[in-house]
């Protein structure tokens, strides 16, 4: 652990999710596989043209599709799932089905992704380490992503869970941390944003007005462009401050 700022007097404290909790990258990864596959059974019925057929389907041909959803809708960053139905419906209109079957095959498409998104075993450490800090302070999850907490088996832990979608904006924004001390009633000092990306978490967190701790061991989230009150190596350390 090492410390940037003072750490004060906190009153809870509040997890991202992805690469903070968990390593995503392997998830990520085995999830695009597996809805490649998905739409490689799925979609060739709906596609009456044949080179088509050839098409993989993965992350690399969804992702001018992904591109030009933001194009058309730049709201549309602030909420991951709205995002991806999205893209799904531009490619597969793309693909030659007609718009109101695409969007019904990409709700479908959101569907079967959220299931393989959320298929994953959190380490029985980070159970230890949630269960022991939630004896003293209250815990939250402010977290971009859609990952399923109660899928993932750590839902309890947390008095309360903000995903990133209406109302709330992403982080760096400061929606989701703004709402989590109003309902936990503390001031934004007195709450301590644990996450990977020096953008979303760190910088969002500070501006926010929260203490941050930065978990720096994923090297997956942006560099830091402002400093936090703690670096973490393992979340793990968080012990230190039982």
């Amino acid at each position: 652990m090492k410390f940037y700022r003072r750490l004060l007097p906190f009153k809870a404290i509040s997890f991202d999710l992805d690469d903070t909790l968990y390593s995503n990258y392997p998830v990520m990864l085995a999830t695009d596989k597996k809805m490649a596959a998905y739409f490689i059974r799925t979609l060739p019925e709906h596609i009456t043209t044949s080179v088509n057929s050839q098409l993989s389907f993965d992350y690399h041909f969804w992702l001018p599709y992904k591109k030009q959803a933001l194009v058309n809708n730049p709201d549309v960053i602030h909420d991951v799932a709205l995002w991806r139905v999205e893209s799904y419906t531009l490619g597969m209109i793309n693909l030659g089905i007609a718009a109101p079957k695409a969007q019904v095959l990409a709700k479908l498409g959101l569907q079967e992704f959220e299931m393989h998104r959320s298929d994953f075993t959190v380490p029985e450490d980070i159970h230890q380490l949630l269960a022991e800090l939630g004896k003293r302070w209250p815990l939250i999850a402010i977290s971009n992503g859609n990952v399923n907490t109660h899928k993932i088996g750590i839902n309890q832990y947390f008095t309360q869970v903000y995903h990133a979608g209406e109302p709330y904006k992403q982080k760096p924004h400061s929606d989701m941390f703004d709402q989590a001390c109003s309902n936990l009633n503390i001031a934004p000092h007195e709450l301590l944003h644990v996450g990977d990306c020096g953008r979303s978490d760190i910088r969002g967190g500070v501006l926010a007005g929260c203490q941050t701790a930065w978990l720096s061991c994923y090297d997956v989230g942006k560099p830091l462009s402002i400093l936090p009150n703690i670096e973490l190596s393992d979340v793990a350390e968080l012990h230190h401050l039982l």
